[in-house]
């Protein structure tokens, strides 16, 4: 059984990169649009993803962004994971020539399977709860409307928190899982505990998980 990564968006503060390392986070998020609370410039983005371990990706977020304006974040952040969260096509995902991540923004009447098929070289789908403006509004969205058979990897986020995370894990089985304001006390600004809090959540919903499938396995055998 593959665990559950984690992904802590909306880094502001070296103090917050460091928590979040130490706390278990797979990747860290720095969102580049400025529009966002919890926007950095990409020499911000650069100094923050600079005290990565190896190992731990940084994630930076672009909200319909010019060819220029991302040329300058990869060039600050050259090893970059790319997370769109607008409306750009396939063909504007691509062009960067990075991996990238492609929010959905799930509502009523949202097809998802349609979405994620025409994205087809995005590592995965990151299922945000849809508000008005861009870049995740912190709010939780119907699970139920997310269908069983998406045809690539999914990212769980939308208002996660760590007293939902455990449901959210067990529910949905995500590839992983992103938090931002769940984890704030003030927006960018993070909390060492709660991150660590989140990050426990999502190892013990990993092994209720693990106990079932052994359970399960168990069970087919006698």
């Amino acid at each position: 059984m593959n665990r559950t990564r984690i992904k802590i968006c909306g880094l502001t503060r070296e103090e917050d990169v460091d928590a979040a390392v130490q706390a278990g986070a797979d990747a860290i998020g720095l969102v580049t649009y400025e529009r966002s609370p919890r926007y950095v410039t990409p020499e911000r983005a650069r100094a923050l993803a600079r005290r990565l371990p190896a190992f731990v990706t940084p994630v930076c977020l672009l909200v319909n962004a010019s060819a220029d304006h991302i040329a300058r974040v990869l060039d600050a952040v050259p090893n970059a994971t790319l997370q769109f969260h607008g409306d750009e096509t396939p063909e504007a995902c691509d062009a960067p020539a990075r991996p990238y991540l492609r929010a959905a923004r799930i509502g009523p009447g949202f097809d998802l399977l349609d979405f994620a098929a025409r994205f087809p070289a995005a590592q995965a789908i990151l299922l945000d709860a849809f508000v008005d403006g861009y870049g995740g509004g912190g709010k939780v969205f119907d699970w139920s409307l997310i269908p069983a058979d998406v045809p690539a990897p999914v990212v769980l986020s939308g208002g996660l928190s760590p007293a939902n995370v455990i449901d959210g894990v067990l529910r949905i089985r995500p590839w992983a899982v992103d938090v931002s304001s769940g984890v704030e006390v003030g927006k960018g600004i993070k909390d060492a505990l709660l991150m660590r809090r989140f990050c426990d959540a999502v190892r013990q919903a990993d092994a209720q998980l693990a106990q079932q499938a052994a359970a399960a396995a168990h069970h087919s055998e006698h």
